[in-house]
């Protein structure tokens, strides 16, 4: 999203290597968006916590479910668009 806190004219890119920038506000192309929501969907929402530590447990509860489901991260991260190059 081109944010200035994401990019830094420090970072010396290959020559073989093209970044793609995503267009700002497009939260739909970043692929981590997807695993957020999915957590959300799946194992977070409609919920009430009892108190910070029980929301630190089931964020890390979601999180290791979904580690488990590689396949699952993989089709969710998986973009036509950035192999068409």
């Amino acid at each position: 999203d081109q944010a200035g806190w994401h990019v830094t004219p420090k970072l010396k890119v290959p020559d073989n290597i093209t970044l793609l920038y995503l267009p700002p506000r497009s939260p739909e192309l970043n692929p981590v968006e997807s695993l957020w929501q999915f957590m959300r969907e799946n194992w977070l929402s409609n919920r009430i916590f009892k108190d910070y530590d029980d929301i630190v447990s089931h964020c890390c509860d979601a999180w290791n479910k979904l580690v488990a489901q590689p396949w699952k991260i993989m089709s969710m991260g998986m973009r036509d668009w950035a192999h068409r190059f």
